[in-house]
């Protein structure tokens, strides 16, 4: 076969495959939703039964027919875009103005809920170290290692969170409103955090991460100096026009213009969707997110599913040994103990009860995408072998599917408090603008005194 035609055969089996994607992610997601669980469990879980875990294990070498290794950097690359375009999101709909107005309680579970499951990922880190500490015949710095784990451990999956309380129905509650908030501050810390460990892991040596480091604050201060004026201006220009036919694409094309700038500082691609997201205008918020944001996230949500399947493909359940079993276990341990007592023992120092305390700590649980694009670029830096990436995507898997299960036994529907409604008059506000129903928005909670 000539060169031509391989490559569109090859193309051809990729867009093949993304339509099996598709199906299969749409049909576990709609399961997943039936016993109370949020979509991504079953857009992840169908890309492990995709990949060598099940599919794989059956006659035929199906996963390889269906997504041979040739065809996956085409599937990476629809895979990255949608991730991309959903770290924009995930920046722009970051309230910052109301996250300043959170209450002491909330700085002490947001401090609590990422320190306690750094330092315990941190040590079992150095637990598993040993194991792990070489990838693809490369050794890994154990410093490396160590934070890498412990800020996988620390994550909350701030979007995969409010879908919870919205279906739930706890949004407006106290509890849900601490939560909520908690986890928004704490996600913007641990994108923080992932970009330093990012930046130690890429960099050759101490220089290499000085230049980093020099660049990305020079990079951000570009977007916060130069980029930001710039869309204020370009998006009232266009709002004064009263038309937006190009502002997606637009967007869509500056986002990925940040992306390859702070791939070639140094760190990842999604830290410039992110923070391209952070600077863009906000108001006037309804032209935006009817010409810019929900194109955005329609585009975003067709292409995510493959970025699930991409990862399955790296995790094999069934080459786990008796040993990574129990390394697992332990990683469970330390993951569900460093949420549930670092997010809720402060919680029930303001005065919270032991249930709803408890509640905040299963809440802050919740890992779901956010983890797995973290651990995907944990991957990709040689930082975490397919075992221990197996792991810790089984880990994020069963601390998110278990939050929704236990809502209900911890938050009976006529024990829940509701935050006190707002003056009507004044502006609404939340800590993230979710695009579903105004009665899912939550407010910080009053709970210092």
């Amino acid at each position: 076969m000539t060169q031509p035609h391989q490559a569109e055969a090859l193309q051809a089996t990729a867009i093949a495959g993304i339509a099996g994607i598709l199906i299969a992610g749409t049909v576990l997601a709609h399961l997943a939703r039936r016993v109370r669980q949020p979509a991504v469990i079953g857009e992840i879980t169908a890309g492990i039964l995709l990949g060598p875990s099940l599919l794989g294990l059956l006659p035929g070498d199906l996963t390889q027919r269906l997504f041979p290794d040739e065809a996956r950097p085409l599937l990476s690359m629809v895979a990255q875009l949608g991730l991309l375009l959903f770290m924009f999101t995930v920046g722009w709909e970051l309230d910052w103005s109301t996250m300043r107005r959170g209450k002491r309680s909330v700085a002490g579970v947001t401090a609590g809920s990422i320190l306690l499951p750094l330092l315990l990922g941190m040590a079992v880190a150095a637990v598993l170290y040993q194991n792990h500490s070489r990838v693809d015949g490369e050794e890994v710095p154990f410093f490396s290692f160590a934070l890498y784990l412990g800020v996988s451990m620390s994550i909350t999956a701030f979007p995969v969170l409010a879908r919870i309380l919205k279906d739930n129905g706890l949004s407006r509650t106290s509890v849900g409103a601490l939560a909520l908030t908690s986890a928004a501050f704490g996600d913007a810390l641990a994108w923080c955090l992932l970009a330093g460990v990012v930046a130690i892991v890429t960099a050759s040596g101490p220089s290499g991460f000085t230049d980093t480091l020099w660049m990305s604050a020079g990079y951000g201060a570009v977007m916060i100096v130069v980029v930001r004026p710039l869309l204020a201006r370009a998006v009232a220009r266009v709002s004064r026009r009263g038309t937006g036919v190009y502002l997606a694409t637009l967007v869509t094309a500056g986002l990925l213009l940040s992306a390859y700038t702070t791939s070639k500082i140094g760190i990842h691609p999604i830290f410039g969707a992110f923070a391209f997201g952070l600077v863009m205008p906000r108001k006037p918020q309804a032209l935006l997110e009817e010409k810019m944001l929900r194109p955005l996230q329609h585009a975003g949500e067709l292409m995510l599913p493959v970025y699930f399947i991409v990862t399955g493909l790296s995790v094999d359940v069934a080459a786990m040994s008796v040993t990574a079993w129990g390394e697992l276990a332990l990683i469970l341990s330390a993951a569900i103990i460093g949420k549930m007592l670092g997010a809720g023992l402060p919680a029930k120092s303001f005065g919270l009860s032991w249930r709803e305390s408890t509640g905040v700590g299963v809440l802050m649980n919740t890992r779901g995408l956010t983890e797995l694009i973290i651990l995907g670029v944990g991957l990709s830096l040689g930082v975490l072998d397919d075992t221990l990436f197996t792991e810790m995507v089984l880990m994020a898997l069963i601390t998110t599917a278990m939050t929704g299960p236990l809502l209900p036994y911890l938050f009976p529907r006529t024990r829940m408090d509701l935050v006190p409604p707002r003056n009507p008059a004044a502006p609404a506000t939340s800590v993230m603008r979710v695009p579903e129903p105004a009665g899912g928005q939550a407010q910080a909670p009053d709970l210092a005194g």
